[in-house]
């Protein structure tokens, strides 16, 4: 699940919140109002990191 960013456009509070990307707006914390999806900042996700196979000849190499 993504931590994802939301502001409200009531009071101008901006929180972040763990929920699936599908899931309605959750109601802002201070106010009650509805929210909107606030896309600035970082984004955090639980990607998967990449791992090194050692074969340079294939990829930009190690870094």
């Amino acid at each position: 699940m993504p931590l994802l960013q939301y502001r409200c456009p009531l009071c101008g509070k901006k929180f972040e919140e763990l929920t699936r990307a599908e899931a309605p707006n959750p109601p802002c914390p201070d106010c009650g109002g509805e929210t909107v999806r606030d896309y600035q900042g970082k984004v955090y996700t639980e990607a998967k990191k990449k791992t090194c196979t050692h074969n340079c000849a294939t990829c930009s190499g190690c870094k």
